[in-house]
């Protein structure tokens, strides 16, 4: 089974839909790759779904570096996607170089992505000068979602829209392979489809993109503090994790677990060690 690499990924675009989900961890990343994801993308979102903040803001390049090692070492097939955080590529190309070499040498990634359009132009022509892979975001970006009003869906107005397309015809030819397209109307994110030559990734975006991308804790129902309107929940896992805590609890409590099968026996009779006198302390 050989790993899906950037040029692979870009050429799924008119020949199959692409299939996306986030993982934060080794145990998530190898059941999903398990499965047939063709993209695992260590999100920013680990901030919100596994951090505990309030937002992706807060996130740091060493978390993600953290989480996205674990990913791909327990990735065999999908194109690993680090995504740099707030503030790790606005500074300058040079800051977006070098800590999109981080994600390459000591994350193992395949590739980054990062945030915004025309503005971030720059920093996409130096890291992929630099060997370093990059996927565009431009719509709904949640790094600078307060600038945008909150979480809302973008280019409703035909200004917008056409601001949309400028963006993402602009990070086609800055060098992205891919472009995700977060919460636009669909027929704009289908305008935007047809209009690049790399592949649309939508999430909240309606079905005309080349593929889709899911926050999979909210795929599973793990994250229970709120759920976006354009998340199918395939599952509610949830309460099953809770159930079963609970009967884990009650069963410590009432000294029903472990039980003989869940010991360790022994021929040995360890009784006289209760009559051994203590060691001297040195």
């Amino acid at each position: 089974m050989s790993r899906i690499t950037v040029k692979d990924f870009r050429e799924m675009k008119g020949r199959r839909k692409i299939a996306m989900l986030t993982a934060y961890d080794a145990s998530t990343a190898r059941l999903l790759d398990s499965v047939g994801a063709d993209s695992l993308l260590v999100g920013d979102s680990l901030g919100m779904v596994v951090l505990g903040y309030d937002s992706t803001v807060p996130v740091t390049m060493e978390q993600m570096l953290h989480h996205a090692g674990a990913v791909s070492r327990g990735t065999a097939r999908a194109l690993v996607i680090g995504d740099m955080p707030f503030g790790s590529y606005q500074v300058s190309p040079e800051q977006a170089v070098a800590n999109g070499i981080r994600f390459l040498k000591e994350a193992g990634c395949a590739a980054v992505k990062l945030e915004g359009g025309e503005e971030v132009c720059a920093a996409v022509r130096a890291l992929v000068r630099a060997g370093v892979p990059v996927m565009g975001h431009i719509g709904l970006t949640p790094q600078t979602a307060s600038q945008l009003g909150g979480f809302k869906v973008q280019g409703k107005d035909m200004a917008a829209a056409r601001k949309l397309l400028a963006d993402a015809k602009a990070l086609a030819a800055a060098g992205v392979f891919g472009i995700v397209l977060e919460a636009v109307p669909a027929s704009l994110a289908a305008i935007i489809t047809r209009a690049v030559a790399v592949p649309t990734i939508g999430i909240g975006a309606g079905p005309h993109c080349d593929g889709q991308v899911i926050v999979t804790n909210d795929m599973l129902g793990l994250f229970d503090k709120f759920v976006p309107s354009f998340v199918k929940q395939y599952v509610n896992l949830a309460p099953e994790m809770k159930k079963a805590a609970q009967a884990y609890i009650s069963e410590v409590a009432a000294g029903a677990f472990p039980g003989p099968e869940h010991s360790f026996a022994s021929t040995e009779d360890f009784s006289a060690l209760l009559d051994e006198p203590p060691p001297a302390c040195p």
